[in-house]
């Protein structure tokens, strides 16, 4: 008992916050956020609870340390050969948020609930400021920087929110339903509607089913950054020929 003892003091002593949140993070990539919890984290690390609190905090502050690590390294990526331009470095950031969260499937609701609850917080503070440096860059007016800058965020979370697990989601759709079978499934119900009633439902069915969910959110950071030039152009007085 003794030996054990000095072998768990000695596991505390080299613990590391790294260690920890690694740690937390695989448990919530195995089973999303019901997974974690200190005692299942101090069972994986042969750890007390006491290294856990005392390096990261409780449960809560958990969490936001593993998405703060998480979103940490995905904006730490080198640039794409497209990097170099304003529109480049935008969609290098909304990317990496994307396969962030394709990867990390709990991680849509944990980085929500960051930009939401602590504004002034490192996740909140790092997105707006990486975006909104290259807005500015794209020569949108200052007047319209936050609300520019605003638009592009809210759409990259919601979009890839759609793609992530969104833990205590009352959409009735399970979080681990499968892709294929909801696009079979909803095309199946819309062709079902009155093609005179529906008309656009029905024309868009082969799209829907054959879409690339990341090539769709490509295209949607193109409109965003096609309707900030539009407007840059529009109080410049200059002609807009981008649509």
């Amino acid at each position: 008992m003794a030996a054990q003892a000095r072998r768990h003091q000695r596991r505390n002593q080299v613990l590391s916050r790294e260690q920890i949140l690694d740690a937390a993070i695989e448990l919530l990539d195995a089973g999303g956020e019901g997974a974690l919890t200190v005692r299942a984290l101090t069972e994986r690390l042969a750890t007390g609870s006491g290294a856990v609190y005392y390096h990261v905090g409780a449960r809560d502050e958990l969490l936001d340390a593993a998405t703060e690590t998480v979103i940490t390294a995905a904006l730490a990526t080198g640039p794409s050969e497209e990097g170099a331009t304003p529109e480049g470095q935008i969609r290098d950031v909304a990317l990496a948020l994307f396969d962030a969260i394709a990867e990390h499937r709990w991680l849509a609701t944990r980085l929500t609930l960051q930009i939401v609850r602590n504004p002034a917080g490192p996740v909140t503070v790092r997105i707006f400021e990486r975006i909104g440096r290259q807005v500015g860059a794209l020569g949108v007016p200052r007047a319209s920087w936050f609300q520019a800058t605003s638009t592009l965020v809210h759409y990259i979370l919601g979009a890839v929110s759609q793609h992530g697990r969104i833990d205590g989601d009352a959409s009735g759709v399970g979080p681990d339903a499968d892709r294929e079978e909801f696009f079979d499934g909803t095309s199946t119900a819309w062709r079902e509607l009155d093609p005179e009633d529906h008309p656009f439902l029905h024309a868009v069915v082969p799209q829907m089913r054959e879409h690339d969910d990341r090539e769709q959110f490509q295209s949607g950071i193109a409109i965003v950054l096609a309707g900030l030039t539009h407007l840059r152009q529009r109080i410049e007085g200059v002609p807009c020929t981008t649509y």
